[in-house]
């Protein structure tokens, strides 16, 4: 593979014009094989040495992977507004095909709105084994052509191409190998971090492929509200809106004390970085998931805790067959618990040793849904067991720990 994608160690300071004044050249190239100009370069415009990382990422994004599936088995639906969502009352919309989006329907859209919106689309019902395997097939020729992978979910994948003496030359290559072996299309960014790859990976769907470094992605987006990066929610976008942030450039350009003070340290730096398009986070190259979860959206609201048990301790009990298969245990425990009015809610309490046995997981379930004691009628439920490790010590019993509250994010 190194022979077909180049035994040049260079990196994206180079690949940017950087030229071995920034020293990341390891002098292994084939005679006569020159690095790709980029169009400022062309141009003659200097280009600074700050403004340019030492990584080149690409994000690589199915294009609505299910809906592309199903047309794949379906051809003749090609064309048409196609929704693939559930039958029951409480379902949302998994994906939409791009004729359907037109019309105002989008992931997480309640299916019966998204009919309402489209009456005449053509709605599917999810094969979620038929989208593994055909996650399955493509990540496959991800790795056949690039090494450093980092796989997120079904339809997305990061990809390392630092080594690459010509990645975008490789991005394309592969782009061409998904479509030409699966049928599937697929869009890419290329930026010098995950956060800049992801955004131009979203930039120009369905079919995109665009490369960016972070200042041409802060000229290119600032006009943008705050929301459009991953890791600014709609809470923390509409209270930036409230204080009259409401493009990235503003929050770029807005004190860190600033927002330190509205926000928190963390979330404030946080947020004043990602406008800015920094990021030095790390591809995860052999992802292991360290929870495991199981919930269940109700298709009438329940009321009260007995109404609630039976439908914990079976989720419960399929959780803990899952781990058991896969030779895991973990110390946390947790509960989601999602009302009628949308809202969210979870607990969670840290054993003292882990456990992949049922009946433990479900008691400090149960004791922890009694705590809550929903004071609504409950739409969704859902058990987690987080901090997952090898099941050797596992215990059978429930232990006395702490008892603490996880994030959505940490139990979702």
């Amino acid at each position: 593979m190194g022979e077909r994608l180049g035994q040049v160690r260079l990196c994206c300071v180079q690949l940017h014009g950087c030229g071995a004044s920034a020293g990341r050249l390891e002098a292994r190239a084939k005679p006569g094989r020159a690095r790709r100009l980029l169009p400022r370069e062309r141009s003659g415009l200097p280009i600074s040495v700050s403004d340019i990382a030492s990584r080149c990422i690409a994000h690589l994004d199915l294009d609505a992977f299910y809906v592309s599936v199903e047309l794949a088995r379906r051809p003749e639906l090609r064309g048409l507004p196609v929704v693939v969502a559930g039958r029951s009352p409480r379902a949302v919309v998994t994906t939409a095909s791009y004729e359907a989006r037109r019309f105002g329907i989008f992931s997480a859209t309640p299916a019966a709105q998204a009919r309402r919106l489209c009456p005449e689309a053509v709605f599917v019902e999810p094969d979620f084994p038929a989208y593994r395997d055909r996650s399955r097939d493509v990540m496959a020729i991800v790795g056949e052509e690039i090494d450093r992978v980092e796989t997120v979910g079904l339809d997305e994948a990061y990809l390392d191409l630092s080594d690459l003496e010509r990645p975008a030359t490789a991005a394309r290559r592969l782009k061409a190998t998904v479509r030409e072996r699966t049928g599937l299309v697929c869009s890419i960014g290329i930026g010098p971090n995950k956060l800049v790859a992801k955004v131009a990976s979203d930039a120009e769907k369905p079919d995109g492929f665009v490369v960016l470094s972070a200042p041409e992605a802060r000229r290119r987006f600032g006009g943008e509200p705050p929301g459009l990066l991953p890791g600014i929610g709609p809470k923390t976008a509409a209270r930036l809106a409230s204080l009259g942030i409401d493009t990235l450039d503003r929050l770029a350009a807005a004190p860190e004390a600033d927002l330190s003070g509205w926000f928190g340290p963390r979330l404030g730096r946080g947020i004043g970085r990602l406008a800015r398009f920094e990021d030095d986070r790390a591809l995860e190259l052999a992802r292991t998931a360290k929870s495991e979860s199981r919930e269940t959206t109700f298709h009438t609201d329940f009321r009260g805790v007995p109404a609630l048990l039976p439908a914990l301790e079976e989720l419960g009990r399929e959780l803990c067959e899952r781990l058991r298969a896969q030779g895991r245990a973990g110390r946390t425990v947790g509960i989601k618990v999602r009302l009628d009015d949308f809202s969210t809610h979870t607990r969670a309490r840290t054993l003292r040793e882990a456990t992949n046995d049922a009946v433990v997981v479900g008691s400090v379930a149960g004791e922890l849904l009694r705590r809550f004691d929903p004071p609504r009628p409950v739409r969704l439920l859902g058990v987690k067991v987080a901090g997952l490790d090898a099941s050797v010590g596992a215990r059978t019993q429930p232990g006395r720990g702490r008892s603490d509250q996880l994030t959505l994010g940490e139990l979702g």
